[in-house]
Order: C-alpha cells, then structure tokens, then sequence
C-alpha cells in the first residue's frame, strides 16, 4: 500500500535553487511538493517562521509565485483579507495559501486559525511542523511533543505534558477539509492538496516536517523519521470532511513500536522505559479512538497485548 501513495510528479520546479533551508530541512520538502500541485495558481501568505526566511530576501526569493508576509499572529486573517480583495477585484480562482509553522499555528497563530475556520474563510492553511520554535532558537511549542527537550526545557527537564491535538481543534470547527501528510508519502501529500484544491471554504493540512538541528538528527534521515512516524501510528494518515466523515487513508501492515522513531533524535535521549512506556499507551489509545470514528477495525490490538505482556 505504501507504493500507492508515493505518486508521479511534475518535472518542472516551483521552489527555487539556492534557498536559505538548512542541511536536511523538512519543511523545504514539504513546500517544493505542495508547489508542484499548487504551482503559480496561490497567493502564498507567511508568518514569522523559518519559511519567511527560507523563502528569500528581497530582493531574492525561493518560490514561483506572489509571497505575502505578514506578522506571526496574523496569518489567517491576512490570507483571508487577501482572497476578499481578489474577489472584489474580479478575481475568484486565485487560491490563497497560508504557510506557518507550528507556532503560527499552535500557539501565536490559534486566535487567527480559530477565527478564520469558524467563519469559514476561503483559503487553505498549511501548518508544516516541525514540532518547536526552530527559527528562533529551538524553544518547545505546544506542538513539541511529550518527552522532548528543546532549548527551553532541556534535559532532564524535558516536557512534561503531551502535544496539542490540532487536527482535533480544526474538526470541532467542522471545516470542510482537514488532513494529516508527510513528506515519507508525497503522493498522500499531494492529492490532499488537490482535493483541497477542488473544495471551498477554510481548509487545514498539518504536515509533519522533521527538523535535523531541532530533533538532533542525521539529515539524511528526514524522509526516514517522517515514515517511521506513519508506521509507529505516532502521526497517522488520515482525513476528515465537515468534523464528521473520517478516513485513514494509510493502515500499516506492521506493528512498529515507538521507540524505533524515538531512538534516532537526540531530543528524546533522555527518556526512561517508563516514559516510552507511556507514549506507547497514548499512541495505542489514540489510535482506536481515530479507528472508532473513521469505522474500521483495530487490527494492533492483539499486538497492544503482546507488548504489555513482554514488558511483563
């Protein structure tokens, strides 16, 4: 199944050569598909985040097509007030793009998210995560997740407390697109962002997008985490329309457990068994809590108790 979901793609480029991306970096990934759905058709809105700086100075840039900044907390509102002016003008088909990072997304950016998508705006939000403050020095995010150290609760004083459930938030708003990507699957990726593409209204894709410098990890093992977090069920491919229709669009066929994505990132070194004991649990819940709502039956559950029993 997975072969289905890596895709073909455009030959021609979106982003630009010689950005300013780190060694490695996700989100640059992340974009460069994106574009080669999106291409010259959006408007690109970006908040403070490390894609304002990725995607050039002026007067260089790293992207094909018109980029708006905008301050961090504003970047919904911005992309909303720019597609009202493209339609005032005559101007319908233009699609607005916001781009931020989780902590335009998460955090600073939650009123604007929440007020846009509660109004329904007519644009498409993309949080690429990265799961910290990485422009600015790697500082912990509601997005980091439990058992993580950063910059601002180092080790052995890591978090302490799970990450924001987003894509949670974005469904109680009952919008009518919400989904999950990574780079590990550009073919998931890019026909979520097609079928956003086709829709109206606020639409919300959370793409997870490792950071080499954040997690402390190699940077040739970008595509690899990404994938390990697909089949350790600790970032799931799925959909939702309207809050209520949900779909997994990716089942593994293994059980892989946690600790085979923890091991690789220095963020996580200093967790006890205890600890990954404990995101093994919340991942097992969690994932029969989205199989219950998507209608599909939990095929890990005897593989649950083969691990409780082992740790036995």
């Amino acid at each position: 199944m997975i072969n289905t979901l890596m895709g073909s793609f455009s030959q021609e480029e979106f982003l630009l050569s010689g950005h300013n991306a780190c060694p490695g970096c996700g989100p640059a990934i992340a974009v460069r598909h994106i574009m080669k759905v999106t291409a010259s058709r959006a408007v690109i809105v970006i908040p403070a985040s490390c894609w304002s700086i990725i995607s050039g100075v002026v007067p260089l840039r790293a992207l094909e097509t018109v980029v708006m900044h905008c301050p961090f907390p504003s970047a919904a509102a911005t992309g909303g007030g720019i597609k009202k002016g493209l339609e005032a003008v005559g101007d319908p088909h233009t699609q607005v793009l916001v781009l931020a990072g989780d902590g335009g997304t998460f955090d600073i950016g939650l009123q604007g998210l929440s007020g846009a998508a509660e109004r329904n705006e007519d644009i498409i939000f993309v949080c690429y995560d990265n799961e910290a403050y990485m422009n600015t020095g790697m500082q912990k995010s509601s997005a980091s997740p439990y058992g993580s150290y950063s910059t601002t609760t180092p080790a052995p004083k890591v978090k302490g407390n799970p990450k924001k459930d987003i894509m949670k938030i974005m469904a109680a708003h009952q919008v009518p697109y919400a989904a999950t990507a990574t780079i590990a699957f550009p073919g998931d990726l890019s026909s979520k962002v097609e079928r956003a593409l086709e829709r109206k209204g606020f639409r919300f894709l959370h793409i997870l997008t490792p950071c080499p410098q954040g997690w402390g990890s190699p940077i040739d093992k970008t595509v690899e985490l990404s994938r390990l977090a697909v089949l350790t069920r600790l970032f799931p491919l799925w959909e939702v329309e309207g809050g209520v229709n949900y779909r997994i669009n990716f089942l593994p066929e293994e059980y892989l457990p946690v600790n085979e994505y923890l091991k690789s990132q220095k963020r996580f070194s200093s967790l006890e068994q205890s600890q990954v004991d404990f995101i093994q649990e919340n991942v097992e819940r969690q994932w029969e809590e989205l199989c219950h709502k998507a209608g599909v039956a939990n095929r890990f559950s005897a593989a649950l108790a083969g691990h409780k029993n082992g740790r036995k």
